[in-house]
């Protein structure tokens, strides 16, 4: 099997005329299917390249936006408890682990995490949207507290790939010159 360029465009552009939900879940996905773009056919090294000052790496945005879907996807609007490898993190003496330890990990074991956490945000945001019209409306607590809506988590998704989407143009540029959105 080969490998797309990370030139090859293959993402789907989100629907022009769809539903709000369709538009948010399209752009979402057009996000994620960024990021995976940004990230192909990469080595662990590249992978654990920095654009200096900062300290930020393509394997530590993997990781990073792995945490982001189990925190918002399955933790919020799942409702389960957080797994590993986050569940029995000491996030008090390493507020950014994730992006932190990425740099022990290789290639393909960080873009498996984030395609394995990917996957589970579809099946729970999909199930919620197969609820019907009021699927984006309000997920409650046990004591009717208002949590968030799912309009609001897929909303702050597309608005944190997107802004780490930047980075990872930078970055990737850096490491070989490829350039795109």
């Amino acid at each position: 099997m080969s490998i797309p360029s990370p030139d090859a465009d293959d993402r789907l552009e989100p629907p022009l005329k769809g539903s709000e939900a369709e538009t948010l879940v399209g752009f979402l996905e057009y996000q994620r299917a960024t990021l995976e773009r940004k990230c192909r056919g990469l080595s662990d090294e590249q992978l654990r390249a920095t654009l200096p000052p900062s300290t930020m790496t393509l394997g530590g945005l993997l990781k990073h936006l792995a945490y982001v879907e189990d925190g918002w996807c399955a933790e919020v609007l799942g409702g389960q408890p957080m797994s590993e490898p986050w569940a029995s993190v000491d996030w008090e003496a390493d507020r950014d682990w994730e992006w932190h330890s990425a740099k022990d990990d290789d290639g393909a074991s960080l873009r498996a995490l984030w395609a394995e956490r990917v996957a589970r945000s579809r099946e729970i945001i999909g199930g919620l949207l197969s609820r019907g019209d009021g699927a984006l409306a309000d997920v409650f607590d046990d004591d009717g507290r208002r949590l968030v809506s799912l309009r609001w988590v897929l909303t702050h998704l597309i608005e944190e790939y997107a802004r780490h989407n930047g980075h990872a143009d930078l970055i990737r540029e850096s490491i070989d010159g490829a350039t795109g959105e």
